[in-house]
């Protein structure tokens, strides 16, 4: 394949990611908003989001995107050497050795439920605390489908087959809606019937799914056999995944053991800002990740070290430029966001005040978190996992005093702060990581498009913030302002980007533009 055919293929799987990501994040809104309207922001809302914490540490210690990360490349390295049937071995054994330890540890957690939410969450109180039980109870079996069915996508994805992993997302939050529209008027606690929807969701999404893609195309068997080898080898590359904590991943976990030690409803208010903040998080750093992944592999496999750090730069600075647009018009249009998603039903003026105030504080850590998703691709091409990811855990723990002092004294403007802080840091020690180890990405460039990016968009947001104001009138004016700020956000940022860009994030905007 030629070097313009890759790049088109990485352009067109990064746009199909994009639009999937998109229409999941909007599907995600919906949810969010029904969740809103139905419960608020109080006790049931925090306990909601609090039963997602066990399954989350399941799912993070089993695989910890290892699927993506560890499985891949070498899945990819066996189908670049034509061995299949090695390929078809290491499925196998990973998948039934894997499933296997799933469910056994989900029925373990399901039976010891009570006492660990007990330890995690010690000052909900006793009702509270039982819904949290119960709904980590309905939630917990619906890894076991998230683990199966990542496995068979991986192996997908290897094949340069995006559809699965598109429409993956989407089924998983049409469950949701649909428990959260059609059951949950019929129990008595209503977020119960949203539990239900995340775990038939998993099932027809991120399970389903894929298995439907990979009939004909991939021979699926179940092995178990922990000792083999392959997996051994495996696990080598995948521990670190699984065992390392990186603020990709705990920094939602500390919101919610740090956020549960202040104000009812501050897990919930924590919660809902953080899904508007993921919005250019997951359009352009998980897409541009997730596209990138199998062609750098691709290009390590095949020993081609330049082309693989000139499309890590690319790709870099295609992220960063689009993350700091994409943060200057959250910071900006923070409170018109937040009443056309929320603010209807339980979910009232007070409680878009609180959360507006947090998107603006979370909005700045986007381009890390885009920027940590890109980087982290240029160790994990190469098969290198351990040491990105003693980085992450090192900055993770050495971060947990800065969220518990700041979360107490600032509250929870305080926490999202450490939080932007903390991945901020991250982000660049993973940059300074890959520049001395691999001699790339060339970090004034990169520096440097970012630099221009970020002006833009601060000229951008100041704008806005003065014609709009920090906060609006009435719920119903908001569509108008909103509509209005984003049209003057898009006036102000896009020429000016066009006159001070540089040639990367010219490129990256005229895809953008284009699609």
């Amino acid at each position: 394949m030629t070097k313009a055919a890759e790049r088109t293929r990485l352009g067109v799987a990064a746009l199909l990611m994009a639009a999937s990501v998109l229409l999941s994040r909007v599907l995600g809104y919906a949810r969010e908003m029904v969740l809103a309207y139905r419960a608020g922001a109080g006790a049931a809302t925090d306990a909601y989001y609090a039963a997602f914490q066990l399954p989350d540490l399941l799912n993070y210690l089993l695989v910890g995107g290892a699927l993506s990360i560890a499985f891949l490349p070498l899945y990819t390295r066996l189908l670049a050497r034509g061995e299949q049937a090695a390929a078809d071995h290491l499925c196998a054994t990973v998948l039934g050795t894997l499933g296997t330890i799933a469910a056994l540890a989900t029925a373990v957690l399901w039976w010891w439920a009570e006492p660990l939410i007990a330890v995690q969450f010690p000052r909900f109180d006793p009702a509270t605390r039982a819904l949290t039980v119960r709904l980590t109870r309905i939630v917990l079996p619906a890894q076991v489908f998230f683990i199966a069915g990542g496995i068979v996508n991986a192996t997908l994805l290897a094949r340069q087959r995006f559809g699965a992993a598109a429409i993956a997302p989407v089924l998983y939050n049409g469950g949701i809606i649909a428990g959260g529209l059609l059951l949950a008027p019929r129990l008595q606690q209503g977020v119960e019937g949203f539990a239900w929807g995340a775990l038939i969701g998993a099932v027809l999404g991120p399970f389903a799914a894929p298995l439907w893609d990979a009939r004909g195309r991939v021979r699926l068997r179940l092995r178990l056999a922990p000792g083999d080898r392959v997996f051994l080898a495996y696990l080598v590359v995948a521990a670190p995944l699984m065992f390392g904590q990186t603020l990709l991943t705990v920094d939602e976990w500390y919101e919610r053991w740090f956020g549960a030690l202040l104000a009812p409803g501050t897990v919930a208010h924590l919660g809902y800002a953080r899904r508007l903040m993921q919005v250019p998080v997951a359009v352009v750093g998980q897409a541009l990740a997730a596209a990138a992944l199998p062609l750098l592999a691709r290009l390590w496999a095949e020993e081609r070290r330049d082309e693989l750090n000139q499309m890590m730069l690319r790709t870099l600075q295609a992220g960063l430029a689009l993350a700091w647009l994409g943060a200057g018009a959250f910071f900006a249009l923070a409170t018109p966001l937040v009443q056309v998603i929320y603010q209807r039903g339980a979910f009232g003026s007070a409680d878009t005040t609180q959360v507006a105030a947090i998107l603006a504080v979370l909005a700045t850590a986007v381009p890390a978190w885009i920027t940590q998703q890109i980087a982290a691709r240029a160790f994990y091409a190469r098969g290198d996992t351990w040491r990105p990811m003693l980085l992450g855990t090192t900055v993770a723990l050495a971060a947990i005093p800065l969220y518990l002092a700041v979360g107490q004294r600032f509250g929870v403007l305080g926490l999202a702060a450490a939080g932007a802080i903390g991945m901020s840091t991250n982000a660049l020690a993973t940059l300074l990581l890959a520049r001395r180890l691999h001699g790339a990405p060339d970090l004034s460039a990169l520096f440097g498009t970012a630099a221009r990016a970020a002006a833009v968009a601060a000229v951008a947001a100041v704008v806005v913030r003065f014609t709009i104001g920090a906060h609006t009138g009435a719920a119903g004016t908001a569509p108008l302002t909103l509509v209005g700020g984003a049209a003057l956000f898009t006036a102000v940022a896009l020429p000016g980007a066009w006159l001070l860009g540089d040639a990367p994030m010219r490129q990256a905007l005229r895809r953008f533009v284009r699609h």
